[in-house]
């Protein structure tokens, strides 16, 4: 896959994976000079990943190819399906969904995780296609529970603590009331 692909991938999907990344520094170190396509491509990774329009999923190391494989497949269906409808599914539900019902594919090397992505790709493609799928198809029928909650930020201590007492005051009204004597 050439750099721009990559990119495009990356920009479309809002996500950049470690096999993403490491693809495109082997094409980098591969190559004696890029194309100002290659390097306008760049740029555009880097302003989106600079403004999070495109997050980086962290590399580790030791990786579970697993969920290099898992996250490929769920973020190519989860854009297709956010593409075509006006649902927003939850893509970290979904590949922890899929991921609870596969083998986990350990390496510590590049060698280790070619070789494990190779013989999945081989031998269970199907099964994560088939996990992913299901996990979909169960975030699709979910019911959308309580719509207008919202997350507790971590912006200041102040805020949280408004945020909390705004929660207890709708959930425990009663519980800071006059004590009967």
């Amino acid at each position: 896959m050439s750099i721009v692909k990559i990119v495009e991938q990356a920009l479309q999907d809002g996500y950049l994976t470690p096999a993403m990344e490491a693809e495109v520094g082997r094409i980098c170190d591969a190559a004696s000079e890029l194309l100002i396509e290659e390097y306008m491509a760049l740029d555009r990774l880097m302003g989106a990943l600079l403004t999070g329009e495109v997050v980086a999923v962290p590399r580790k190391q030791f990786i579970n190819v697993m969920e290099e494989l898992v996250l490929t497949e769920a973020i190519a269906r989860v854009a297709e399906i956010e593409a075509t409808s006006d649902r927003t599914l939850d893509l970290g539900d979904i590949a922890a969904y899929a991921l609870n019902r596969l083998l986990p594919l350990y390496a510590t090397t590049e060698e280790g995780a070619v070789y494990q992505r190779q013989r999945a790709k081989e031998e269970l493609q199907g099964l994560i296609a088939q996990q992913v799928g299901a996990a979909i198809a169960r975030s699709l029928d979910r019911p959308e529970f309580f719509p207008e909650r919202q997350a507790i930020g971590k912006k200041s201590k102040d805020e949280i603590l408004a945020q909390v007492s705004t929660l207890l005051q709708a959930y425990a009204p009663n519980f800071e009331s006059e004590p009967s004597r």
